[in-house]
């Protein structure tokens, strides 16, 4: 039974369950058992699979010792007595402590000082860390979740892990003055430890805002710094993640000038604004879609950079409630310059202004995150908890 189990678990057909509880331990051992018997060795699987980065192509890692190094960074805890660690599964090759790595999501080299094997709330140091072993890093700069590390002369990209987007916010402050800065840095390592959870200052209101994947996400943070880091807070009402997009089209022209003795400002551009191309959505783009149609040097070349420049700035606040632009196109077909008032921030500036002007004849809308939402309910409270959910406007399937 135990070979068929293996076998079906290796191939994906089957996944195990196992019951357990973790008051008093209850079932823990089973399941580690279950790990060591059903669940695959690195040489029961095929090589690794990456990409080069610097030919693109794709290239393989095999679980061997004497294969280039490559490892995956997949957690990266703060320990009050070590700093930072970062954990990290080996899937080639050997790392020595005190030796260096490339990471290729920066493309800067990292020093590996000390290696640990984790056991529970231990760590034993080692002074390797070989194919197909998982292990703790310490002594680096700059290593995120997902990152891959690899040898200096043999870069690859290993599959990196993609997070969902914030859907909720939350403006915190601390109680007292005197732990601005305590905040402040706890946020900072909460934020390297999850990369589902995003802090920023809203410059409108000055508010520090913590964004993650729900109420209880953010309750979980917020405990944690009373905790872990000692920081008590005041919590603003929670905030939606809500999105701006556009339905239309719309073509527009705007002349910026401003003439105060001496030299002045003058620019001027001819655009369509309207939604982004459903393929170029389709290949994974966000942001602006900016398409350079100016013929005859009308703009001169170096003037159109600026123009983008002001058009994405503005994507950061819509003009419907405030809120971040998913995506849009700008199509800039025609303008004219003045030979000594015309530089670059007078094209950026005519930009921003000629967005606010025509943003609301593009039929912008508000676009909300949608959940998906399970409920199991006794026959009786169905109704009361149908029309809940119709309340809130939920579509049930």
């Amino acid at each position: 039974m135990m070979t068929a189990i293996r076998k079906a678990v290796i191939s994906m057909k089957i996944t195990p369950m196992m019951c357990g509880s973790s008051f008093k331990n209850k079932g823990v051992q089973t399941m580690l058992d279950a790990v060591m018997a059903f669940l695959p060795s690195p040489m029961d699987l095929p090589p690794v699979e990456g990409t080069n980065p610097e030919t693109g192509e794709a290239e393989t890692r095999s679980p061997d010792v004497k294969d280039k190094f490559a490892a995956l960074a997949f957690k990266i805890a703060t320990d009050p007595f070590v700093g930072r660690l970062a954990f990290i599964r080996a899937y080639s090759g050997k790392l020595d402590s005190g030796s260096y790595v490339l990471n290729t999501r920066s493309g800067n080299k990292e020093r590996i000082s000390r290696l640990f094997q984790m056991h529970a709330n231990k760590q034993n140091q080692i002074p390797e860390l070989e194919a197909g072993d998982i292990g703790a890093a310490v002594g680096f700069k700059d290593i995120r979740t997902g990152d891959t590390l690899c040898a200096e002369n043999a870069p690859i990209i290993l599959e990196s892990i993609t997070f969902p987007e914030p859907v909720i916010g939350l403006a915190i402050e601390p109680k007292t003055q005197t732990d601005m800065d305590k905040l402040g840095m706890a946020l900072n390592k909460l934020a390297e430890e999850d990369p589902t959870f995003k802090v920023h200052t809203d410059h409108e209101t000055g508010q520090t805002v913590i964004s993650g994947m729900g109420e209880l996400h953010l309750e979980i943070i917020v405990d944690r710094l009373k905790r872990e880091f000692k920081v008590e807070c005041n919590q603003g009402a929670p905030q939606v993640a809500y999105k701006e997009a556009l339905t239309g089209s719309s073509t527009h022209r705007e002349v910026y000038k401003k003439q105060t003795g001496g030299r002045g400002k003058f620019a001027d551009i001819q655009f369509e604004i309207s939604p982004a191309d459903q393929e170029w959505q389709e290949k994974g783009n966000t942001g602006l879609q900016f398409v350079n149609e100016v013929t005859g040097g009308n703009i001169p070349r170096e003037f159109i950079p600026a123009v983008q420049k002001g058009f994405d700035a503005s994507m950061i606040n819509g003009g419907l409630a405030g809120y971040q632009l998913e995506s849009m196109k700008i199509r800039l077909f025609d303008g004219s310059y003045h030979a000594v008032d015309s530089d670059a921030l007078s094209f950026e500036i005519c930009a921003k202004v000629a967005f606010r002007e025509v943003y609301a004849k593009a039929r912008p809308v508000l676009m909300e995150p949608i959940m998906k939402v399970e409920v199991v309910t006794p026959e009786e409270n169905m109704g009361d908890v149908i029309g809940d959910l119709n309340k809130r406007r939920g579509q049930l399937e």
